[in-house]
């Protein structure tokens, strides 16, 4: 046992070789501490950084002051002023042009004042120093400076003394996150930095010592000691006349220039994700960079004004129609963090509500229907697995019999529902795939009739692309974000131009509109603008989607984490976005009228109240007469008698608040007459007769089964069966 603790006691080291160890320890852990330089001072071969892309004219769109290198606003060294650089080694590294990394007499004195100071009043680190702790950031510790010492050096053998200065200079921090003397000089005196004055140069070299409290923008006058003591060392070191230190020393005022920045950085990532491995190094994308700027203002704007009704994100897509080429790409999110980019709400599915209308009635449309088309409107429900689903108006109004062009401009939910019934859901969604809304690949039973007022989920672009498509006369062209052709795709036709036209026409006419949206407001446009608004159930998303001669302009406003806005239409909320950019882009350009086929023919029709208007009909489908009554909807009535409800697997509730005795449910039956005599059984006894389609049955509990029994002309009976389980 004695042996043993022996064997474990650690034997004493002479003191040279215990100095020895640690020394090699010391390199050992010096060494391995360090990290590998970059072979080239650039932010793209340090990060692997892709290309810069450029707007439409030219503009840089990566200049943004959210991220971790300058990459837009750098300069050569060779184009700074002289006595800017002298001021900035001044006041950073005065033996800059001396030492090999290390300032050792810099860093001993700065030890020394320390100790006597019983804290840390001075740093002493070079710009090498500086430009490693840009590529390699650690805590600050002394060991992170000792490292930091040793990566200088190797810094400064592998470059030269010129490189390691322009790339600091390039990308020093200053205040408002600014990188870089071109950025700060823009930020706070809003000019290149050749154009400022000698005071102001010798702002920007004190600044980078305290960036948030050395900012003119904020307090100039915090700038007057530093200045002054960097001119008194200037005057010192023979750069400057002693004469002047007074009056290099008085803090020149700010003149902050307006943000020069694109916030556009959802487009940015949305382009390098298309862009091809082999891109150029620069790309020119095919944004407009006054008009996201000015988009994005509206958008925030417009989302601050309804934040107390529960509108916390939003989105707006401006696309011109030459070239399906997006001007604008732009979101905004109340819930982020300063600097956070979050969620792309263009790109995320959502449901559009009645939004997706316009394109039952375009298919309507080739299948044979007309604008002057007259639809039943009146309340009606629809098979939901093993329940009912009423369809009403928004208003809750029936208004009988209406036209495609009154039931479409007022965003009427029955006729809808009977529009997609004509067409059938299995056609509808092939269209709105073709139109680019792949989402939406489920099985038409999974929407059911619902797809009609926008129950799947679309994104804010597919929904500009395919209105883009109605403006363009019924000729797909998908979404462009280059500005040369390498995304750019032939036109597809998918729709006839006459019925696209005349849905247009639709959209643009706010007589159209009247029973539910009145004469005026946010919907009618200065200029004439084709507008659709919609709203998905429980106020969860609001839209509006418009288009005139040369722009498409989208616009989604509604929540992300699911709740329910308190009563924001689309009409209430984004209308007005949309309205405001139009008016923006009128104000650049006024634009023509909307295009329109020129085969359409201009009838005048007489309505069911006897009035006559006038109405646009594709060739060949215009009434004889031209005071002809509009023809009244036949469409999709089915040609035999059928039970639409109850149907067979019906589940029913009663409800707790009304007495049992008082509820009842409809029974409705298709293709009957309303002077048609009716039989209605329930439980192979009769339950009622009369005529017509319609009977209203006292409820019962317990499991039924209805039939009718409808006397035709040739007195024929016609039962049709299904079973009701428990109500």
């Amino acid at each position: 046992m004695f042996r043993l603790r022996r064997l474990l006691h650690p034997l004493p080291l002479p003191l040279p070789l215990a100095l020895a160890l640690a020394t090699l320890l010391l390199v050992l852990a010096t060494a391995l501490a360090q990290q590998p330089l970059p072979h080239r001072l650039a932010p793209e071969a340090i990060d692997g950084m892709r290309a810069d892309l450029l707007d439409a004219a030219g503009q840089p769109l990566t200049r943004h002051y959210q991220q971790r290198w300058n990459t837009a606003d750098r300069l050569p060294l060779a184009q700074l002023p002289a006595f800017l650089k002298i001021a900035i080694v001044s006041a950073e590294d005065r033996r800059y042009w001396q030492h090999g990394g290390i300032d050792w007499r810099a860093r001993l004195a700065a030890v020394w004042q320390g100790l006597r100071a019983g804290r840390a009043v001075r740093g002493a680190s070079t710009i090498s120093e500086q430009v490693v702790r840009l590529l390699h950031p650690r805590p600050r510790t002394l060991w992170s400076r000792w490292v930091e010492g040793f990566e200088a050096m190797r810094l400064e053998a592998r470059f030269s003394k010129q490189d390691i200065l322009e790339f600091y200079l390039d990308q020093v921090p200053y205040g408002g996150h600014r990188r870089g003397l071109r950025q700060a000089a823009r930020y706070a005196f809003g000019r290149e930095p050749a154009t400022l004055s000698e005071a102001e140069m010798l702002a920007l070299a004190v600044m980078p010592r305290a960036p948030s409290r050395l900012d003119p923008v904020r307090d100039a006058a915090a700038l007057r000691g530093p200045m002054r003591r960097l001119a008194l060392r200037m005057a010192d070191d023979g750069l400057i006349d002693a004469a002047r230190v007074d009056v290099l020393s008085t803090p020149p005022p700010a003149l902050r220039a307006d943000d020069d920045s694109v916030p556009a950085a959802h487009f940015v990532a949305e382009v390098r994700r298309r862009a091809r491995a082999d891109s150029s190094p620069v790309l020119r994308t095919t944004l407009d960079a006054g008009l996201q700027r000015q988009a994005q203002r509206l958008l925030e704007q417009r989302l601050r004004e309804l934040a107390g009704v529960g509108v916390r994100q939003g989105a707006l897509l401006v696309v011109a129609l030459d070239g399906s080429r997006v001007r604008s790409w732009n979101v905004a999110n109340l819930d982020a963090d300063e600097g956070e980019i979050g969620i792309d709400t263009v790109l995320t599915p959502r449901q559009p509500g009645s939004a997706l209308k316009p394109f039952v009635y375009a298919l309507a449309l080739e299948h044979g229907w007309t604008a002057a088309t007259r639809i039943r409107d009146a309340p009606t429900a629809a098979h939901v697995g093993d329940g009912l689903h009423p369809y009403r108006n928004y208003s809750r109004l029936s208004y009988g019999d209406v036209s495609v062009r009154e039931a479409l401009g007022n965003s009427l939910n029955v006729p809808a529902v009977k529009a997609l019934q004509f067409v059938g859901g299995t056609e509808f969604l092939g269209l709105l795939q073709r139109l680019g809304m792949s989402g939406l690949s489920a099985h038409p039973d999974h929407y059911g009739d619902g797809i009609a007022l926008g129950n799947g989920e679309v994104t804010l672009a597919q929904m500009v692309d395919a209105y883009a498509t109605l403006a363009r006369q019924g000729q797909r062209q998908p979404l462009q974000l280059f500005d040369d052709d390498r995304d750019r795709q032939p036109l597809q036709p998918l729709l006839s131009r006459e019925s696209a036209s005349i849905i247009t026409d639709i959209l643009s006419d706010p007589r159209a509109r009247l029973l539910e949206f009145g004469d005026g407001g946010l919907l009618r446009f200065p200029s004439q603008t084709a507008v659709k608004t919609g709203t998905s159930s429980d106020y969860r998303d609001a839209w509006c989607l418009a288009y005139n001669h040369d722009y498409v302009v989208g616009a989604w406003m509604g929540t992300l984490d699911g709740a329910a806005m308190d009563g924001v239409t689309g009409s209430i909320g984004p209308a007005l976005l949309v309205r405001s950019v139009f008016g923006w882009l009128d104000q650049r350009q006024p634009s023509p009228p909307l295009r329109l086929s020129p085969r359409l023919e201009a009838r005048t029709i007489r309505d069911s109240d006897g009035g006559e208007r006038r109405e646009w009909f594709a060739p060949g489908t215009a009434p004889e007469a031209p005071d002809a009554p509009a023809a009244a909807w036949a469409g999709s009535a089915p040609s035999v008698p059928s039970l639409l409800q109850p149907f067979e697997g019906l589940r029913l509730a009663l409800d707790p608040r009304v007495p049992a005795e008082q509820q009842a449910l409809e029974f409705q039956l298709a293709a009957v007459a309303e002077d048609e005599p009716v039989r209605w059984f329930v439980d192979e006894v009769l339950a009622g007769e009369g005529s017509g389609a319609r009977f209203q049955w006292p409820l019962r509990r317990g499991e039924h089964v209805a039939y009718a029994a409808v006397f035709v002309a040739v007195r024929q009976v016609h039962p049709y069966n299904a079973r009701l389980p428990d109500s």
